[in-house]
C-alpha cells in the first residue's frame, strides 16, 4: 500500500510530528510505501519522489507586508494545491493520512486530492488524524481569556474575532473567522473518509458539527515503550511540560505543604523561578526526565482547558507513577482514578493538595498505585498501526 503523509512540519517539532514520523516508521517496517508531503524547512528529515515541498511559513521573522501575505496564504494556498498535485502524480497513493495542516498547507489541498482521483478514476482514502479542535476552533484550544470557551460551536465563527481568541490579535483572529467560515460554508470537509480523535472527548466535540458525526472514530495515542522495572520512590512530586496558563500553573503553585520538583520552560517560567518553595530544575529529555518521572512519588497535571490525550499523562503512567491531574478533556480517559492516580477538580489548588498529601502520605496506596501502573497498558506502535491498517482498508 502506498500511503503520503501530510503535515505541515516534516521535523520532529511537536506532538502531531513525533505521530507522524513514528507511524511512518513502522508502516514501512511492515512492507509499506510511505512518502511525506510539507512545508520546506533546514531540518526536514523525510521526503517524498516529487521533491516537491511548499514555502517554509516564517511568521515570526517577516515584515508588515510579507505578514499580510502570508496571513491571506492560510486561508487558501495555490503553491499547496500546485506542489501536491505533483507528489500526487509521482507518488499515486492509496491512502493520504492529513495530520496538522491548516495554516500553512490549508485545507486547499483537499479538494486537489479529489480532483487527482476523479482525473486518475481510481480511489484515494483521505484519513485525517484530529491533533486538536481546529476543525471546529479556530484557535484550535476551546481557550481564551484564561476560561473555557465554546462559542464558536453555539454561535459561530464570528466569536473567534469577537474575543480575539487566536493569539489576542484582532487581525489573526478575523483571519481565523475567515478561514473556519470558508472551508465549512464549502464543505470541504465532507470530503475527508475518516476522522481519527485521540479521545472520545474530542470525538464529542468534532462531533457537534454534522460533517464530522458519522466519520470520527476514537484512537487513543500510541506510547513508545520500552522495558520497565520498579524504581524506588524519592520524596518529591514532579510536574514536568510546559509552564503555561492553560497548564493550569497557577493553580499549582497555590498548592502547599508538598516538596515540588518542576522540570519544563514556557511562558510562565520566570515565575515559576520567582517561588522559592519549589525546586526548578529547568528543560529535561531522554533519561534524565525517565529519571524524574520514575523516581518521583507522583506527577502532577493540573490542566484548565480541554487536554486532548496528553503523553505526559501516559508517560508517567509507563513508568510506574501515579498522576494526580485534573477530570478534564481527554485526561480521565488515561487515568484510573483511585488505582493509577487521582482525578481532581479543575483550579482547585486545595483539592489538589489533599489528593498529593494522600499519596505522600499513605505509603500502602502509593505502592499500590505505582504497582497498577506498572500493569497499566497503552497500545504499542505495532498495535496501533493494525488498527490504523484496518481504516485505511475499509
Amino acid at each position: 500500500m502506498k500511503i503520503l503523509m501530510v503535515n505541515k512540519f516534516l521535523y520532529r517539532n511537536g506532538g502531531s510530528e513525533t505521530y507522524m514520523l513514528s507511524l511512518g516508521e513502522e508502516l514501512t517496517r511492515l512492507g509499506h510505501q510511505v512518502e511525506y508531503f510539507g512545508m520546506e524547512h533546514e531540518g526536514r528529515c523525510v521526503s517524498n519522489s516529487a521533491d516537491a515541498y511548499t514555502e517554509d511559513m516564517d511568521f515570526h521573522n517577516s515584515g508588515a507586508i510579507k505578514k499580510l501575505k502570508l496571513s491571506l496564504k492560510t486561508i487558501y494556498s495555490k503553491e499547496a494545491r500546485e506542489k501536491i498535485r505533483l507528489v500526487l502524480d509521482s507518488f499515486e497513493p492509496d491512502v493520504v493520512h492529513l495530520n496538522n495542516f491548516n495554516y500553512q498547507l490549508t485545507p486547499s489541498i483537499i479538494p486537489e486530492i479529489r480532483k487527482w482521483e476523479k482525473d486518475n478514476k481510481r480511489k484515494v482514502k483521505i484519513i485525517y488524524t484530529a491533533h486538536d479542535y481546529q476543525l471546529v476552533c479556530p484557535n484550535h484550544m476551546f481557550f481564551n481569556n484564561d476560561d473555557i470557551c465554546e462559542k464558536c460551536i453555539d454561535g459561530g465563527f464570528i466569536n473567534c474575532t469577537k474575543g480575539r481568541c487566536v493569539h489576542s490579535s484582532l487581525l489573526k483572529s478575523i483571519i481565523g473567522t475567515i478561514e473556519a467560515s470558508y472551508w465549512n460554508k464549502n464543505k470541504v470537509y465532507e470530503q475527508i473518509d475518516t476522522v481519527i480523535c485521540c479521545s472520545e472527548f474530542m470525538k464529542s466535540r468534532l462531533d457537534t458539527n454534522p460533517i464530522f458525526k458519522n466519520k470520527t472514530v476514537v484512537m487513543h495515542n500510541f506510547a513508545e515503550h520500552t522495558e520497565v522495572q520498579s524504581t524506588e520512590k524519592e520524596d518529591y512530586i514532579l510536574y514536568f511540560g510546559r509552564l503555561s496558563r492553560e497548564k493550569g500553573i497557577y493553580t499549582l503553585l497555590d498548592c502547599t505543604d508538598i516538596n515540588l520538583v518542576v522540570a519544563g520552560t514556557g511562558p510562565l517560567e520566570e515565575y515559576v523561578k520567582s517561588d522559592k518553595s519549589i525546586k526548578y530544575v529547568g528543560f529535561k529529555t531522554g533519561e534524565e526526565l525517565i529519571s524524574l518521572i520514575s523516581k518521583a512519588k507522583a506527577t502532577v497535571y493540573p490542566s484548565i482547558w480541554y487536554e486532548n490525550c496528553p503523553f505526559s499523562v501516559m508517560e508517567s503512567i509507563m513508568y510506574g507513577t501515579p498522576v494526580v491531574a485534573s477530570n478534564i478533556g481527554g485526561i480521565p480517559e488515561l487515568i484510573d482514578d483511585g488505582k493509577t492516580g487521582i482525578l481532581v477538580e479543575p483550579r482547585n489548588s486545595e483539592q489538589l493538595s489533599e489528593a498529593i498529601k494522600k499519596i505522600c502520605e499513605d505509603s500502602n496506596l502509593a505502592s499500590a498505585m505505582s504497582k497498577a501502573c506498572l500493569d497499566y497498558k497503552f497500545d504499542t506502535v505495532e498495535e496501533y498501526s493494525e488498527k490504523l491498517l484496518s481504516i485505511y482498508c475499509n
